[in-house]
């Protein structure tokens, strides 16, 4: 048709077009993970995260001194978005520090008010996190 507006394009065909871009903000635990294309029987591909794992946790490392900027005695009634934003100024980083403690469910973080976690240090390639 003349003189219609071209439609704008699906958020992935858009990222295709672009070398090394990825679906997923920094700040989030999958901006780091491979994205994978699986192709279904009728050709269309889909694309899917590539599983994320973490290393052992108090594994020997020489510097895993530096990933933990700290530690935080739980209180009652908080959850692990407060603890996103007081540390890391944006509740959905709660994951940051669930990955940082051996817990499988991120509401084992605040379970038990006077449990001591550790809180890593900011995000990777960004600053520290914000503590107070």
């Amino acid at each position: 048709m003349a003189g219609s507006q071209p439609q704008p394009q699906p958020y992935e065909s858009a990222l295709d077009a672009i070398p090394g871009s990825h679906p997923y903000p920094r700040s989030s635990r999958y901006h780091d993970a491979e994205i994978g294309i699986h192709t279904q029987p009728d050709g269309t591909p889909v694309r899917y995260v590539k599983r994320r794992l973490l290393p052992p946790l108090g594994a020997a490392d020489e510097d895993t001194a530096t990933h933990i900027a700290g530690r935080h005695t739980v209180s009652s009634g908080e959850r692990p978005d407060h603890l996103g934003q007081r540390y890391f100024g944006d509740p959905a980083a709660w994951w940051r520090i669930a990955d940082a403690n051996p817990v499988l469910d991120p509401r084992e973080l605040t379970a038990e008010p006077g449990e001591e976690i550790e809180i890593p240090n900011g995000f990777p390639g960004g600053g520290g996190g914000r503590h107070g």
